[in-house]
């Protein structure tokens, strides 16, 4: 169960990120846009790795025997995409204007990574409608603070959460290759 709190964790940190993001910029709202945040960021990445987790089992029988080294090659570019992008500029700091489209969109994004993670959720001993609900509601919760984070104190933690997530993600990879 530690694994699936880790990496629900590590998920979460994208879209903590671009919570931080929007929250600096959504100052005099920050309740609306946490609602908004987290409902949306939530409900993808909930519903991503079970996308991920269903694709994997479908071809674990083929795969059996490199699952472990296939869930550490996921996890390991997923950890490495996010150690990179810490290091580069949001996509949240050209969007003018928050609607639902964009949030759906930035909702998409952020948890395309969890489909790929879902993969990972074959070879642990959990069960996969819980891990997932566990993912949705530490991502709406990181999601819902990140934007009172952001109208605080603007970006500054942003680019911390996602090298920190990133790292967890390949520490889980390595995990699941060496045991």
């Amino acid at each position: 169960m530690i694994e699936v709190l880790l990496l629900a964790v590590a998920l979460s940190m994208d879209a903590f990120a671009v919570s931080i993001g929007l929250g600096s910029k959504k100052k005099e709202t920050p309740l609306s846009m946490a609602w908004l945040a987290g409902v949306y960021f939530g409900i993808a990445q909930g519903v991503m790795p079970l996308l991920g987790y269903l694709g994997g089992k479908g071809v674990l029988g083929w795969v059996e025997q490199y699952a472990p080294w296939i869930a550490f090659a996921l996890l390991l570019f997923i950890g490495g995409k996010m150690i990179y992008e810490s290091f580069t500029e949001g996509v949240e700091e050209d969007i003018t204007q928050v609607t639902h489209h964009v949030m759906l969109i930035l909702a998409f994004a952020t948890s395309v990574d969890a489909m790929a993670a879902g993969f990972a959720l074959t070879l642990m001993d959990v069960a996969p409608l819980l891990a997932c609900l566990i993912i949705a509601v530490t991502t709406f919760l990181f999601s819902f603070a990140g934007v009172y984070v952001g109208a605080r104190s603007g970006t500054w933690l942003e680019s911390k959460a996602e090298l920190f997530g990133g790292v967890v993600l390949i520490l889980i990879g390595l995990k699941i290759l060496l045991t």
